[in-house]
């Protein structure tokens, strides 16, 4: 069964990796995704897929779906598509899509009798605005057991954690004047931006270990000789535990609070996205590294330790989820990076492309061909997610 499933994801070689292409030489922002959006959807439709653009209220979003009798295990595939600004596809959206789709259509066709559905979901604006929180919010992945996705990587790995995040832009507003003339008259709005920077290097000293803050200022307070009315910081937190960020982040809160009446200025603040650790589900990683190393992946690497933000964490602190990591630039290549944009059309990203299908589909076939080991995964899931709440 396996062998005519990783042939079926063969037969779409030249399908896949000119679609990946294609969305390569045309990135689009987040929330921009449409001549993504219409190459994976036009191709689910060509195979059989029932599909829906603008799901949960995004445009650019889609779900497609197959299901093949009443009820079964409830297989979703997930694939982002949006490029970043001023680099184009430098992390590698432009190969998701494809790799989704030819694991999707594999299941489709290959999965035999048993009552299951494979459910896609495009999801736009990784990058930048989170298209997977606007989704989450209405309803969406509420319909599929497990969550799957894939990504290019310097190795084939899966990850076991990720950090949750809390953005926040706080701008302070103070009164300005003359810094020579009468600098008493003036109320920095700079000076409580400083403040606040410096406190936050004092809070590092009393964070769990884990705990990672970092800022910026956004917007130039203005001439030297003029007392700033107006500075804007961006601020940054980081935790491998949601809970243990909460925690850090009412601190956080009361450093901006007192920056603003040690400088006698006030101040807005505005949070941006709150993005969830994910819930280890090691089984599932497991299933994935074991298709990963039946279809001969490249570099097979342990699992990451170590990881950064991401909305598809979201997905994963509601249901079991993980991401197939493939090969397919040379070791120490950062994403978001000159050298992984020119690696983009390669031999090795074509490659990628197929073998993350394949190891996707086979995973796939594993769970309904043996309900038993989604029973598992979910069982663990449930316990880590008690633990990781």
């Amino acid at each position: 069964m396996k062998e005519h499933l990783f042939q079926a994801v063969e037969t779409q070689r030249a399908a896949l990796t000119a679609m990946a292409d294609s969305i390569f030489d045309d990135p689009e922002l987040g929330f921009q995704e449409f001549h993504a959006q219409k190459k994976l959807t036009d191709y689910l439709t060509q195979n059989g897929f029932q599909v829906e653009t603008g799901t949960g209220g995004v445009e650019t979003a889609f779900r497609a779906e197959f299901r093949n009798g009443q009820g079964g295990p409830r297989i979703g595939l997930l694939c982002e598509y949006d490029a970043l600004e001023g680099l184009g596809h430098a992390c590698g959206h432009h190969m998701q899509g494809p790799a989704i789709v030819g694991a999707a259509k594999a299941l489709k066709d290959c999965a035999g009798d048993r009552p299951f559905s494979v459910v896609v979901y495009g999801t736009p604006a990784e990058e930048t605005a989170h298209g997977k929180l606007r989704m989450l919010e209405q309803g969406c992945f509420q319909d599929i057991d497990v969550a799957l996705m894939m990504h290019g990587s310097p190795t084939t790995t899966v990850d076991v954690k990720s950090m949750a995040m809390s953005k926040f832009t706080v701008t302070f507003h103070g009164k300005k004047a003359h810094a020579a003339l009468k600098p008493e008259a003036g109320r920095s709005a700079l000076d409580a931006l400083l403040l606040a920077f410096q406190a936050v290097e004092f809070l590092r000293e009393h964070v769990p270990e884990d705990t990672r803050m970092h800022y910026t200022i956004s917007q130039s307070p203005g001439p030297a000789n003029v007392v700033p009315d107006t500075a804007v910081g961006v601020f940054a937190l980081r935790s491998y535990s949601r809970q243990k960020l909460d925690g850090v982040v009412e601190r956080f809160l009361k450093i901006i609070q007192g920056a603003a009446l040690m400088s006698d200025v006030t101040y807005d603040i505005k949070e941006g996205d709150r993005l969830a650790n994910k819930i280890p589900v090691l089984k599932l990683n497991d299933l994935l590294m074991e298709n990963a190393r039946l279809v001969g992946a490249p570099r097979i690497s342990p699992p990451r330790e170590k990881t950064g933000s991401s909305d598809f964490s979201n997905v994963m602190y509601q249901l079991p989820g993980s991401c197939i990591r493939v090969a397919m630039v040379p070791a120490g290549t950062s994403s978001h990076s000159i050298e992984f944009l020119n690696a983009g059309k390669t031999d090795e990203a074509h490659e990628a492309v197929m073998v993350a299908a394949k190891v996707l589909a086979g995973t796939g076939l594993d769970l309904i061909e043996d309900e038993a080991k989604l029973a598992a995964i979910q069982e663990e899931f449930h316990q880590n997610q008690a633990v990781h709440n």
